[in-house]
């Protein structure tokens, strides 16, 4: 399949976003993990919203993004139930009092091991429709 150059663009960026999520949680940066994580969902959601020639709205929530594609994307229910928790890594993750008063000493090893699952789960799913 020939993937237009901009869908090409979104999908390896939300590789690299989920690269650099890998890099962090081995460095033990969970906090910054996570937001990662949340960053490569997002934009591999937005990379099948473009496909679909739908307009990207500015959002980041992940569960908004996946109601726009989630007649033609297949997620495993676990992937779906975390999405929302994924999603909140947006703000939490980086700012103190966004819900975690210090989210680097609060965010730890299991919840960025969740995250980045959910956020492979969402890839994967995607990577396999271009495939």
């Amino acid at each position: 399949m020939t993937i237009r150059r901009d869908v090409w663009d979104w999908l390896e960026e939300a590789k690299e976003e989920q690269a650099t999520a890998m890099h962090l949680y081995e460095a033990g940066r969970y906090a910054h993990a996570c937001f990662h994580a949340q960053q490569a969902a997002e934009k591999a959601f937005k990379a099948l919203i473009i496909f679909h020639r739908k307009i990207v709205h500015r959002s980041h929530d992940l569960l908004e993004l996946y109601s726009e594609v989630k007649d033609c994307l297949e997620l495993d229910a676990e992937v779906v139930e975390g999405l929302a928790e994924l999603s909140a890594y947006y703000t939490q993750a980086r700012y103190p009092n966004a819900g975690l008063r210090r989210p680097s000493l609060e965010i730890g090893k299991a919840q960025a091991e969740r995250a980045l699952k959910i956020a492979k789960g969402v890839l994967n799913a995607v990577a396999r429709m271009f495939s």
